[in-house]
C-alpha cells in the first residue's frame, strides 16, 4: 500500500512556474473568505466612520477633482463633471487597490508565511475578491448618482447608455487581471529591492494622470492619443465611460480593447511566474 495515502495533505515542492494550482485554491476556499473578512476588519478597526469611508473616499475625490478639473481648468467632459469623475475614480480606485494592496503580500504577510502553510497565492486572491466588494459598492453609488441626474436633473437625452455597457463584467475581470498581475510582479521584486515599496504609490499616482480619468481622451490630440491608449488602462476607463454616457464623451474601439486584453494576459502570466519563483525561497531573503 502507497504510504502517503495515510495523509490528508502532501506538501510537495512546485516545478511549473506558471501554474495557479486552482485545485489547491479551490481546497482553501475557506481560507480566502477569512483573509477578505481579515482585511475588511483590519482596514477600518479604530476609525469613527468605518466602512462609510469605502464610499466617503471617492465621493472626496471626485468632488475635489470636479472642482480643480472641471470649474479652475473648465475642462469639458461632456457630461456631468461630478458624475464624469466618479465614473473615472471608481474604476481606477479598483485597479489602484489591486496593485497596491498585493505589492505588498509578501512584506505584510511574511511572519505568517514563515509559521504554517497554505497556498501563498490565497493571499492575493483574497485582496482582489476585497477590492472587487469595495468596487461593487463604489459603483452602486456611482449608479445612484446617475439615475439621479438623468430623473431629477432631465439629462437623460443628452447622456445614455450604450450597448458597451454589457462588457462590464469582462472589464471588471481585466482589471482584476491587470491589477494581479502588475501586483504580483512588484511584490516579487520588492522582495529584493525594497526601494519599490515607497516608489509605487507615487507610481500609480502619475499613472492616473497618464491615463484618462479626469478629462476625456477626446482632447487630447489625435496624434498623441497612441501615447494614451499604450496604457491598457485607458481602453478599459473608455469604454466604461462610453457604456454611460456614449461617444459624446469617450472613444470605442474593439482594437483598443483587444490589446487590453493580450496585455493583461501577459502581465498575468509574468506576474504569476515571478510570484512562483520568488515564493520558493523568498523566507531566505527577507
Amino acid at each position: 500500500m502507497n504510504r502517503s495515502n495515510h495523509w490528508d495533505l502532501i506538501i510537495s515542492p512546485q516545478k511549473k512556474l506558471f501554474t495557479l494550482r486552482l485545485n489547491e485554491l479551490i481546497y482553501y476556499r475557506d481560507l480566502i473568505f477569512l483573509f477578505v473578512k481579515r482585511d475588511f476588519i483590519t482596514q477600518y478597526k479604530q476609525t469613527i466612520l468605518g466602512p462609510i469611508w469605502i464610499v466617503l473616499q471617492p465621493l472626496l475625490t471626485s468632488f475635489v477633482l470636479t472642482i480643480v478639473f472641471g470649474y479652475i481648468a473648465k475642462i469639458e467632459s461632456g457630461a456631468p463633471t461630478i458624475l464624469f469623475m466618479m465614473a473615472g475614480v471608481t474604476v481606477w480606485n479598483f485597479f489602484a487597490d489591486c496593485v497596491t494592496k498585493t505589492s505588498e503580500t509578501f512584506i505584510a504577510n511574511q511572519n505568517l508565511f514563515g509559521k504554517v502553510y497554505f497556498p501563498r497565492m490565497v493571499v492575493p486572491i483574497s485582496i482582489i475578491l476585497t477590492n472587487q466588494i469595495k468596487f461593487f459598492i463604489q459603483f452602486g453609488l456611482f449608479i445612484l448618482f446617475y439615475f439621479y441626474f438623468v430623473i431629477f436633473v432631465g439629462l437623460g437625452s443628452s447622456i445614455e447608455f450604450s450597448p458597451q455597457i454589457l462588457l462590464l463584467p469582462f472589464l471588471i475581470l481585466l482589471m482584476a487581471g491587470l491589477g494581479l498581475g502588475t501586483g504580483l510582479i512588484i511584490a516579487s521584486l520588492t522582495i529584493k529591492y525594497r526601494d519599490l515599496r515607497f516608489l509605487i504609490q507615487f507610481g500609480i499616482q502619475l499613472l492616473m494622470y497618464a491615463s484618462p480619468v479626469v478629462y476625456p481622451l477626446k482632447v487630447v490630440p489625435e496624434k498623441y492619443q497612441w501615447i494614451l491608449l499604450a496604457n491598457p488602462m485607458t481602453s478599459i476607463i473608455e469604454t466604461f465611460k462610453y457604456g454611460f454616457f456614449g461617444e459624446t464623451v469617450a472613444i470605442f474601439s474593439w482594437l483598443h480593447l483587444a490589446y487590453t486584453s493580450l496585455i493583461t494576459l501577459f502581465i498575468c502570466l509574468i506576474g504569476v511566474w515571478s510570484f512562483n519563483r520568488v515564493e520558493q525561497s523568498f523566507m531566505d531573503t527577507i
